[in-house]
């Protein structure tokens, strides 16, 4: 999608995802699936063959994550963890069954506890885990060492976070000072705080197409 905005891009993959295999998760008596993230469909779509129970999506990569896995009946809250806790309790009721909650290792669990504030049951499955890289790939390194990048694009705090770690760590924090800092959220922002831009721009909406157009 940059590429054929006329960018050239650097590709620096800081998380390794790695699926939790398992016997199947049962869905009997689960009226939702919430999955807050890409992988987080990916992973009960590995641990289930069922794609009948409704998919409640956090935001539009999600939903077609669900679409391109099988899921029929999915619903999209175009926002964060907190969204989609108030959509889900707008969309069902307590009284239909429990939720599950596809998640990975570091997800926070405060999509959990809103849900059961408002009195629902909610199986939190934890499926995968984002393992952080050590060092910035070796093309990424060379790319601020030279000074060719004008901005980095971050899609998660956790991923912001590495990003700010590996750039500590291997001498790069200078090399930032040069480039436009164009974060998903203002938590993916604030994981950068280690280091200095030019210039921070977060999406008005925590998603892709949001962060595309701050560019």
């Amino acid at each position: 999608m940059l590429e054929a905005l006329g960018h050239r891009v650097v590709s620096a993959p800081l998380l390794h995802i790695r699926f939790y295999d398992g016997p199947d998760i049962s869905l009997d008596g689960v009226q939702v699936v919430l999955a807050t993230s890409a992988n987080g469909v990916r992973a009960i779509a590995r641990r289930t063959p069922r794609r009948d129970v409704p998919l409640f999506a956090v935001g539009p990569q999600t939903e077609a994550e669900a679409r391109a896995a099988g899921f029929t009946h999915i619903k999209n809250a175009n926002g964060d963890g907190a969204a989609l806790a108030r959509a889900t309790a707008e969309w069902v009721k307590p009284e239909g069954g429990a939720l599950l909650h596809a998640a990975g290792a570091e997800a926070p669990k405060l999509l959990v506890s809103e849900l059961e504030k408002n009195g629902f049951i909610v199986r939190r499955e934890v499926l995968y885990e984002a393992q952080a890289v050590q060092r910035l790939p070796n093309a990424a390194a060379e790319a601020l060492k030279s000074g060719e990048l004008d901005a980095v694009m971050h899609f998660s705090s956790r991923s912001a976070r590495t990003f700010a770690d590996c750039a500590t760590r291997e001498g790069l924090a200078a090399a930032c000072e040069k480039l436009i800092a164009v974060c998903i959220s203002e938590a993916a922002a604030n994981a950068l705080s280690p280091l200095h831009f030019r210039e921070i721009r977060i999406a008005k909406a925590p998603n892709q197409q949001a962060l595309l157009e701050l560019l």
